[in-house]
């Protein structure tokens, strides 16, 4: 199985740099990795960088830890499409949801359509490490109600990034027509064979070479 289209190459370190980013956009291109998801600071270079090349370009908004405003959010998607990204993780407001309110809802449906009306995609960071089952099932109701094009599990800054159960729990509960990216802790290709035979449809992670090279070792 081929999986480097299925792999985001990730680098959101607090400490990436310009050489980085060349770097990330270099490999995705020789490796043929279906894109690059990079912070936002980065967008504008990316988009030079990565020109006529078939490599999506995926930023963030609301990262790490989703507690920005409604409204901040949004001007970091305007600001992400303006500069040039293709689909946007934004992390949800988890604090407004496990206080119950209705919020949480409204936010990703404003997103969502933010992204939708400039023909981009949305994913929806619920950082599955703080959720229990239930939670993650009306996390993922949320999400497909107001729009997301998939889901996410993590923004790799919690205590545990993608679990294989929670990708099952999520596959059962999301329609077909929202997909999954298993991110935070991918590493290894057990791992992304694990991932992806429990549901997932994108890998985000920082080991996709290395993952790649492990698949040649076999052959």
């Amino acid at each position: 199985m081929n999986i480097a289209p299925l792999i985001e190459h990730t680098c959101l370190s607090p400490a990436i740099s310009e050489r980085d980013v060349d770097r990330l956009i270099s490999e995705a291109a020789h490796f043929q990795f279906l894109g690059v998801c990079i912070p936002p600071f980065w967008v504008k270079r990316a988009r030079r960088e990565i020109g006529s090349k078939k490599i999506l370009l995926v930023t963030v908004a609301g990262f790490p830890l989703g507690h920005s405003m409604t409204e901040t959010k949004m001007e970091e998607i305007g600001r992400a499409i303006e500069d040039g990204a293709d689909e946007i993780d934004v992390v949800w407001n988890l604090s407004s949801f496990k206080s119950g309110h209705p919020w949480t809802k409204i936010e990703l449906a404003r997103c969502s359509k933010l992204a939708h009306e400039n023909r981009k995609r949305i994913k929806v960071i619920i950082e599955t490490a703080y959720l229990s089952d239930s939670e993650i099932e009306a996390a993922c109701r949320i999400c497909a109600d107001s729009g997301a094009d998939y889901v996410k599990t993590s923004t790799g800054f919690a205590p545990e990034g993608a679990k294989a159960e929670h990708i099952r729990l999520m596959r059962r509960c999301l329609p077909d027509s929202v997909a999954i990216k298993a991110s935070g802790g991918i590493k290894t290709l057990d791992q992304v064979m694990e991932m992806i035979g429990a549901g997932a449809d994108r890998i985000g992670t920082s080991s996709g070479v290395s993952i790649l090279a492990a698949i040649e070792n076999k052959s």
